[in-house]
């Protein structure tokens, strides 16, 4: 499968093992930029961990701590039984998240 490319104004994703940052970090940071940008929007239902796996080329595990990371930054909020969404006031903070 082909590496998720996002809108023109987000690079798309490349993974890199061996930089000082772990990969879900580097996957928060870059749907943290894609909220930025507005190719997510507040209230936006994100697609299943196992198919944003997919789209990333990592491992589902990898997706899973990236989403805990995205809470944490109060990006995302975790619905049980129903998904992961952005965060109703997601876009105040997410440029910050993302550069850092």
């Amino acid at each position: 499968m082909e590496p998720y490319v996002a809108c023109m104004s987000v690079p798309p994703f490349q993974a890199d093992p061996e930089g000082p940052t772990y990969v879900y970090v580097q996957v928060a940071d870059h749907i943290a930029a894609r909220v930025a940008a507005g190719d997510l929007v507040p209230g936006q239902r994100l697609p299943a961990e196992r198919d944003l796996a997919l789209e990333y080329g990592v491992a589902y595990l990898t997706i899973r701590r990236a989403m805990r990371e995205l809470r944490e930054r109060g990006l995302v909020i975790t619905v049980p039984a129903k998904g992961n969404f952005i965060q109703p006031n997601a876009t105040e903070g997410a440029g910050e998240d993302a550069e850092a």
